[in-house]
């Protein structure tokens, strides 16, 4: 099996991780080029003030994920089932009381990662010499030098290799990055109308010292039509010792400041769970658009729009430029799953041609 040499990965969120992991076991060097200060892309767990894992980003998978179940087992990692047992609330309208409702025991239920999802990332980091991985370095430009491939980022530095793959979404790439020679005029097209999945969402979570809803009966699922917040669940940890709630909050909660959504979501939560709602340790949230989502103006008509599109499947600039990225899966586009089953499609490209 002929393995290429150096390849240069742009983008350190899960599927460029996956990517580097899976060519690092074949011997296959790479160089993890993120632009951002941090790895894990759309993952990202942070810590409450009582060391909660709070999710911002990717929280749940399912059975079905069988690839990304494949790789939590390989690296050791805890999964855990989706609390939602006692009366879950879904509001209709503001001026109306909240149905409740019980959600019957799933035969497939919704997981989680012990320690929260970044555990992932952070193992296949750790499976990686730190080298090989540059932060901060935001890529503006990629040419075709002969054999080799150069890469240029916004600071200045230049990195060469025999290929380069895009692991970041493609509406990005196509609004960030300058290629030379021009990728062809149809792919040119596409770009911008691939859906960046969770782009423009709201992602909230809360930390509190006890798990007073549980308490009283309450799984923690909420749904609205009324509220700022729209959909919520219980986040209490694996261990069962450190609690919250993490949801998402409507599409309308980007235009408040983080103050405003945190008063609008507080106020909801004591109508509806009581006023130990109120004093949170804890609160955080994400608006997913910031530049190392979203940039230009994407054009997308609806939900997972050109996801797992054939010409992303192409190899362009004489075979030395792939794609990758959850966006690029032809099943599970969008989510974790996606992100690893195109990782791993890349290497059956890369390894045995």
């Amino acid at each position: 099996m002929k393995t290429p040499e150096k390849i240069i990965l742009i983008g350190g969120g899960l599927s460029g991780l996956t990517l580097a992991y899976l060519l690092a076991e074949k011997n296959v060097e790479t160089l993890v080029l993120e632009a951002s200060p941090r790895l894990g892309g759309r993952i990202q767990t942070v810590k409450g003030n009582l060391g909660t894992p709070m999710e911002l980003g990717a929280t749940w998978f399912a059975e079905k994920h069988c690839h990304l179940s494949t790789l939590i087992e390989e690296l050791q990692l805890q999964k855990f089932p989706q609390f939602s047992k006692g009366l879950s609330l879904f509001q209709t309208k503001s001026f109306e009381p909240p149905q409740k409702f019980f959600v019957p025991e799933a035969e497939a239920p919704s997981y989680r990662l012990a320690g929260g999802t970044k555990t992932l990332t952070d193992a296949l980091a750790q499976k990686l010499e730190s080298k090989n991985i540059r932060l901060n370095a935001r890529v503006i430009r990629i040419r075709e030098a002969d054999d080799t491939v150069t890469v240029e980022t916004e600071s200045g530095e230049v990195f060469k290799a025999a290929k380069v793959v895009l692991c970041l979404p493609p509406q990005l790439a196509a609004s960030r990055i300058e290629f030379s020679p021009a990728l062809p005029k149809h792919v040119q097209e596409i770009l911008p109308t691939v859906q960046t999945w969770m782009a423009g969402a709201v992602k909230f979570t809360l930390e509190y010292a006890e798990p007073f809803w549980r308490m009283a009966g309450y799984s923690g699922m909420l749904y609205s039509h009324a509220g700022v917040i729209a959909e919520m669940y219980d986040h209490t940890n694996f261990e069962e010792d450190k609690y919250g709630f993490t949801g998402f909050l409507s599409s309308g909660a980007a235009s408040y400041t983080q103050e405003v959504r945190k008063e609008f979501v507080l106020r909801q939560l004591d109508e509806l769970l009581g006023e130990k709602a109120l004093k949170p340790t804890a609160y955080f949230d994400k608006v997913w658009t910031d530049e190392f989502v979203l940039a230009g103006s994407p054009v997308i008509q609806r939900p997972h729009q050109n996801n797992g599109h054939p010409l992303l499947q192409k190899s362009y600039i004489n075979e030395k430029l792939l794609f990758c990225g959850t966006e690029t899966a032809s099943e599970f586009a969008g989510y974790m799953e996606g992100a690893i089953q195109a990782a791993r499609g890349v290497v059956e490209r890369l390894c045995n041609h």
